[in-house]
């Protein structure tokens, strides 16, 4: 299984996530390659010292520096997760024929009932409303009414961006980042299991 998480520039939260996540499936026998790319990332720059120092109070030492999104990454990778919906648009504006590998990481790992088929839907009817403003139209009222009910109950997906602030926003974030990645190392088990059968 080829990973790769994506967000910004790389010098923060998808660092993160590969240096964690790599240990992490290291630890329970997961066999996974994980790398990590940034949407806007100048590449060579070095993690940003908090996200570096959280890092390294998981006794995860690796050198991480950003990599820009490329279509060599996005065409390795069998899923590629990332930190934000906007993450998620900018990523498939760039390389629309991944949509069918790419998610936001918390909606992937998303264990509510039917949250994929919800997830759809809405996307389906933000699209539609986009090109009715587009053309100069306007959604039905019963669409606009399912747009704010399905928006009031699919949970927000975006991990907080900690770039700019201090060691307890890098903290907070890591913590975000950790009880997703939990799950998807769950998830990415049964799978395995599944596989194995």
């Amino acid at each position: 299984m080829r990973i790769l998480f994506v967000c910004t520039g790389n010098t923060c939260r998808s660092p993160m996530a590969e240096g964690m996540f790599r240990q992490m499936a290291l630890e329970a026998g997961l066999p996974a390659e994980v790398k990590s790319a940034g949407v806007a990332a100048i590449p060579g720059m070095s993690m940003t010292r908090h996200a570096e120092a959280v890092l390294r109070d998981h006794q995860i030492t690796d050198r991480l520096t950003s990599t820009a999104l490329s279509e060599e990454l996005v065409e390795w990778a069998d899923v590629i997760l990332t930190l934000t919906q906007g993450h998620k648009r900018q990523l498939l504006y760039a390389f629309p024929d991944a949509a069918a590998k790419t998610f936001v990481l918390k909606e992937y790992v998303d264990e509510r009932d039917n949250a994929e088929g919800e997830l759809q839907e809405l996307d389906g009817l933000l699209a539609e409303r986009a090109l009715q403003a587009a053309l100069g139209g306007k959604v039905s009222e019963e669409d606009s009414r399912r747009i704010t009910e399905l928006q009031y109950r699919i949970p927000v997906y975006d991990i907080s961006d900690p770039f700019g602030g201090n060691r307890e926003d890098y903290e907070r974030t890591a913590a975000e980042i950790r009880e997703a990645l939990k799950k998807l190392l769950s998830k990415l088990q049964k799978q395995q299991k599944q596989k194995d059968q």
